[in-house]
């Protein structure tokens, strides 16, 4: 890139500040501006993580790294062989600010803040020369008429630019994009918890099953993780992921359909009798409801027995044979009817964007309108929950900042 070059970023969240940095770092005598539409930089990276800001995650094989992404997988492992999440980890903490792992891989500051994440992309913003401007939302980029003109941004002339606008729930929000050539892949929303209306269960809130099964009835959906018990319905890992990587499906239907749980984890109906045969030996003269052979809440256990229409204040060993295949069945094929979805906490992702077809993962280059570079959930690219999303951020945003350097 020639001294003097602009450089214009759009989006001020985590991909966007990545982008700017990496453009400014790769092209030292270029002139980088990022626009941002609202009055506040970085603020998915602010409340992410309850507060903390889930950095990445502890996976540092580009191969396994991608299949944390529903969709956008197989083109991030060419980008991941640019950036992935060791390249993240030694970022951050080579600027003094180091990160931990959590036992489900999920990485955080040091510090357990996510003001630790944003002063340090403000402070390498600002010694980098990066110019911000904020409520400044970009509504149509004009494309160069020639190879000697420039791309018109309201007014603004750049010679390159970085679309970093995040996700839109609303098909019309990337009309723009349209207009510059571009397909999409229509936005549904990712990463949502279940709601279940009139579900007795919601009335064990705040309880976390730590090794349940989810399966979707009537599709192959299934994954195994916590799964937390909310007054609206489920959450927890494993609902998180089945609603990622079931979001076309799930959309299609309505946000209405059936979940069968296990709530044990284990994959067979024998193991289970099996386990529940030796308590009924073992603990013969203890109630029900204070013998519970698998790892399970005890005001869960409780209501599992509810459910399986048993007294939980009666001995094991007055279960007979009825009663157990009951409880067997309780605890293996529980159903739940879903009727809608809550967003989890304030994190937005949506399923859909930019088609992947159009960008060049090795560089981020459109192959519609050359000079645009792309980053972040603009694209059709979303992660699982643990740290995904903002990888796919840090990774998109470096390599589109080497503007095909």
């Amino acid at each position: 890139m020639e001294a003097g070059q602009r450089v214009a970023v759009i989006g001020g969240g985590a991909a966007g500040f990545f982008a700017a940095l990496s453009a400014a770092k790769h092209h030292p005598n270029a002139e980088v501006t990022l626009f941002e539409k609202s009055n506040k930089l970085l603020a998915k990276v602010k409340v992410s993580g309850g507060g903390r800001c889930n950095v990445t995650h502890a996976c540092f094989s580009p191969s396994a790294l991608s299949k944390g992404y529903p969709r956008g997988g197989k083109q991030l492992k060419k980008a991941f062989s640019s950036f992935h999440a060791q390249h993240t980890v030694d970022w951050f903490t080579d600027r003094g600010v180091p990160l931990k792992t959590e036992e489900d891989g999920r990485m955080f500051p040091a510090a357990n803040t996510s003001q630790a994440i944003i002063d340090c992309l403000m402070q390498e913003a600002q010694s980098a020369g990066v110019r911000i401007r904020m409520s400044s939302p970009i509504t149509e980029i004009k494309a160069p008429e020639s190879k000697q003109d420039c791309f018109d941004l309201h007014g603004d002339r750049f010679d390159q630019i970085i679309i970093a606008t995040g996700g839109s729930p609303k098909p019309t929000g990337f009309d723009w994009l349209r207009g510059l050539g571009h397909s999409i892949s229509e936005p549904v929303p990712s990463l949502f918890t279940f709601n279940m209306p009139g579900e007795s269960v919601t009335e064990r809130m705040g309880l976390v099953v730590q090794n349940a099964i989810v399966r979707i009835q009537g599709t192959k959906l299934s994954h195994q993780g916590p799964v937390l018990i909310t007054h609206w319905g489920m959450s927890g890992p494993a609902v998180l992921k089945l609603s990622a990587w079931g979001a076309r499906e799930l959309e299609q239907r309505g946000y209405s359909f059936a979940i069968q749980v296990n709530w044990v984890g284990l994959p067979n109906e024998e193991e289970v009798s099996a386990i529940m045969e030796t308590a009924s030996s073992e603990a013969r003269k203890k109630k029900l409801a204070n013998a519970c052979p698998f790892d399970l809440p005890k005001n869960f256990w409780q209501y599992l027995l509810e459910k399986s229409g048993l007294d939980a204040n009666s001995p094991w060993m007055e279960l007979g044979k009825k009663g157990r295949n009951k409880l067997v069945n309780t605890l293996l094929n529980d159903t739940y009817t879903v009727r809608g979805k809550t967003t989890f906490k304030e994190e937005f992702v949506t399923c859909g964007g930019v088609t992947l077809g159009e960008v060049d993962f090795k560089t981020m280059q459109s192959r519609v309108v050359p000079g645009i570079y792309f980053a972040g959930e603009v694209l059709d690219v979303d992660g699982i929950t643990g740290g995904f999303n903002f990888q796919a951020a840090w990774t998109t945003g470096f390599v589109a900042g080497q503007l095909n350097n």
